[in-house]
């Protein structure tokens, strides 16, 4: 049985999902959960992601949510199919691509979610409005974990070292989304504006934004 990958074109987890599926090269059909209309707080849907949320996938009845749990599943499943070695398997490399994803998770995904959902998702499609104060303190923190990411990028290709991992593919929906807030990070900075440029040329990426368009 082919792979289900529920979830929303426009969610950035829903991307960050395919991307690792394209990668990996794992077939998959796609069922599109309509935000708007609410679907994600269906009876059937919350059995599946009791958070009310995209994505979540099926692979042969196994359900699984959380879109980093889900890229590190895949990875785990298919170890020697598409890009390999998204999670090292050497122990002193796996630590380095754990410490590469927590830095992910802790210092750049709530500044940089946090920023797109006040200046886009609130105003486009809560009919909120954007709270300016808190965009620029986002940023303003963004920006200080961007001078960290210089650093380390001026040392190594990728965040973990000279090999690409699941850790820098998490990055890429939000960093994508960023110029919706005004924000130019991921370009003034060269070591950086390099590493997003490497990430955002990938195929497993434009096929993403080939295939995942939001409706007209």
């Amino acid at each position: 049985m082919v792979l289900t990958l529920f979830g929303n074109p426009q969610s950035g987890c829903t991307k960050r999902v395919a991307t690792v599926l394209y990668e990996k090269q794992v077939p998959f059909t796609f069922v599109d959960v309509d935000l708007v209309k609410g679907e994600q707080f269906t009876p059937d849907h919350l059995e599946k992601q009791p958070f009310a949320k995209v994505p979540y996938i099926d692979d042969d009845g196994f359900i699984l949510y959380e879109s980093r749990a889900i890229c590190r599943y895949i990875e785990k499943k298919y170890p020697d199919q598409g890009t390999k070695g998204l999670i090292p398997t050497d122990p002193k490399a796996e630590a380095l691509f754990e410490q590469a994803a927590s830095i992910e998770l802790c210092n750049f995904n709530p500044y940089a979610t946090g920023a797109v959902y006040e200046a886009l998702v609130k105003p486009r499609f809560l009919g909120q409005p954007t709270d300016p104060k808190a965009v620029a303190s986002l940023l303003a923190n963004l920006e200080k974990s961007l001078d960290v990411y210089e650093k380390i990028l001026s040392k190594q290709k990728y965040l973990s070292g000279d090999a690409i991992t699941l850790a820098d593919l998490f990055h890429i929906p939000p960093a994508v989304a960023l110029p919706a807030t005004g924000s130019t990070a991921m370009q003034t900075r060269p070591n950086v504006a390099r590493w997003f440029k490497d990430l955002t040329e990938r195929p497993s990426w434009k096929k993403v934004l080939e295939e995942f368009r939001p409706k007209a």
